[in-house]
C-alpha cells in the first residue's frame, strides 16, 4: 500500500469514526477504484466493476452514486443480508452510512461514480 493510500485510509477514519471498522473501498476494490478528487468536503471514486468481480466489503458516510453504465449487482450488507439491484445509465442514488459489498452480477462491466460527502469539522 504507498503513502497516499494509507494518508486516505488514515483521513478516512478520522472523518467517518462510524466506518473505522470497515476498510475504505479505494482499497478494497484495488484497481477497479480510482480517487479522482479528494479534499475536506468530498471525495469522488470513479468504479468500474467487471462482471462476477466485487468491490469488497467497505464503508461509505452520506454519498451519492452516479451509474454511468447501468447493470445488475448483488449488495451483501455489513449485518450479512444481500438485496438485488438494477441500475440504469443515468440513475442517481443516495444512501446515508453503509458497509457493504457489492458484487458485479451481470454480463457487461459497469462504471459508476461515488461521491462520498465528508462531515464538517466539528
Amino acid at each position: 500500500m504507498n503513502r497516499s493510500v494509507r494518508i486516505a485510509c488514515l483521513v478516512a477514519a478520522t472523518a467517518f469514526p462510524l466506518c473505522a471498522a470497515a476498510q475504505d473501498m479505494a482499497v478494497t476494490a484495488g484497481k477497479d477504484a480510482k480517487v479522482l478528487l479528494d479534499n475536506e468536503k468530498v471525495r469522488v471514486l470513479e468504479v468500474n466493476i467487471a462482471p462476477g468481480a466485487s468491490t469488497g466489503m467497505h464503508s461509505h458516510g452520506d454519498n451519492i452514486v452516479y451509474y454511468i453504465t447501468g447493470g445488475k449487482a448483488m449488495q451483501t450488507m455489513g449485518d450479512g443480508t444481500s438485496k438485488e439491484r438494477t441500475s440504469q445509465p443515468g440513475e442517481v442514488m443516495w444512501s446515508g452510512p453503509v458497509t457493504h459489498d457489492t458484487k458485479n452480477t451481470g454480463t457487461k462491466p459497469t462504471k459508476a461514480l461515488v461521491i462520498e460527502l465528508k462531515a464538517p469539522p466539528q
